[in-house]
């Protein structure tokens, strides 16, 4: 039997949840807008209300009031989201133990130890968004398939309130005419380079040689053609408050827009810093490192890749990171958040093979430094010792939500 993989997305999260707390305000157009200093005063979340006005997520709260006069504006309480988020994973946790949470809004959930099939599965779906309506007051749209990429697919296609089933048998029926930059990780660059070779469906990206998208993106395009013809095995990597991640990962929504490469390494090396410090604390090290990076326009782009070793070394993430950026990142638009992740963890004394042409001598000198920066920071202090490059880049997310 294949996977049965949920995805549950609460929809207009902050703004819901703004709705949740104070029902008068289901009255109203509403929009949670960022820090006036910070962000200029954009929209960080609108409900369905002021959906209907056009306001869009990201444009400038004067330019949201002149599309709808009668606008109100709310000023984020990130503590009460993450109470919502919490309170939402706990309401999954009564179906599966696997749960990987996706920001705080976003979760994947492996049902098949207790959906026997697809059909079972949408029950469940059902059942789940139900329950997240009655006990917490807001909805959310839920995405039924064997895989990760195609239930976060089917979240996506009918909002809000809603189950979308994505069935393996037939799925290229059900998805096969929907653009390529629907599927997660497919931004635009690649949908241009895409395009280029005729490619602009999912059935067509299916079709497509898996050579030629390898050659194209790399290890990306390969895994991209498997995820195309239903072959995408990725797994949900559970986590909870009482276990060590299976993931370890930083993120920042930047005070000011990025316009040059120098920048975004400053801020990947910033970021890259807490995740080897968080590897070392829990005796970790990682094999995969991936980059999300979302620009002015709000597009989410993400890359991700393999090391050819376990590593918990800042740098050696940082740079990783780096290069997934450098290569595929356009610069159609400035960037406006930033998150690095280290995955595919391993105990740090886990046995290495070395092959004949790694640098043994390179990597024991990177990780000494690590080590001893770590000794150092914890006698002194997380400030006491960092990079030259980053000690005016990076301001710390004020948005308290965890990574």
């Amino acid at each position: 039997m294949g996977k049965i993989i949920l995805h549950c997305d609460m929809n207009n999260f902050y703004a819901s949840v703004e709705c949740a707390l104070n029902p008068e305000l289901r009255k109203y157009p509403v929009a949670v807008c960022g820090d006036v200093e910070e962000r200029h005063g954009i929209v960080l979340a609108k409900n369905i209300k002021a959906a209907a006005h056009k306001i869009k997520t990201g444009e400038a709260i004067w330019e949201a009031k002149q599309k709808c006069k009668n606008l109100v504006i709310v000023p984020p309480n990130f503590q009460e989201y993450m109470k919502f988020s919490k309170a939402a994973r706990e309401i999954y946790s009564r179906y599966t133990s696997e749960i990987e949470p996706f920001g705080p809004d976003e979760c994947w959930l492996d049902i098949t130890g207790t959906a026997k099939n697809i059909t079972e599965g949408e029950r469940v779906a059902y059942r789940i968004k139900e329950e997240i309506k009655r006990e917490l007051g807001v909805t959310v749209s839920v995405g039924v398939s064997f895989s990760k990429i195609f239930a976060k697919l089917g979240s996506d296609m009918k909002k809000p309130d809603a189950v979308t089933v994505i069935p393996e048998e037939n799925y290229l029926d059900v998805i096969g005419d929907l653009p390529v930059s629907d599927i997660l990780g497919v931004g635009p660059s690649t949908a241009r380079k895409l395009r280029l070779y005729c490619v602009e469906t999912i059935s067509e990206l299916a079709a497509f040689s898996k050579e030629m998208e390898k050659k194209l993106f790399g290890k990306c395009g390969e895994d991209l053609w498997y995820c195309a013809n239903g072959m995408d095995c990725a797994k949900i990597i559970s986590r909870d408050s009482e276990t060590v991640d299976k993931t370890v990962g930083n993120g920042i929504t930047l005070p000011k827009d990025l316009f040059e490469n120098e920048d975004v390494w400053k801020t990947v090396l910033a970021l890259s810093q807490e995740i080897g410090h968080r590897l070392m604390l829990n005796e970790k090290k990682a094999k995969d490192v991936s980059i999300t990076v979302k620009d002015s326009a709000f597009v989410t782009n993400h890359w991700h890749c393999h090391l050819d070793g376990y590593t918990s070394s800042p740098y050696v993430i940082a740079n990783a990171a780096f290069r997934l950026f450098e290569n595929g990142y356009m610069w159609q638009k400035p960037v406006r958040a930033v998150t690095v992740r280290a995955s595919n963890l391993a105990l740090s004394d886990i046995p290495v093979q070395v092959s004949m042409f790694d640098n043994v001598k390179d990597e024991s000198k990177r990780q000494l430094v690590s080590e001893t920066v770590e000794k150092i920071r914890d006698r002194f202090g997380t400030d006491s010792i960092m990079n030259a490059v980053v000690l005016k880049a990076v301001k710390k997310d004020k948005t308290g939500i965890p990574f």
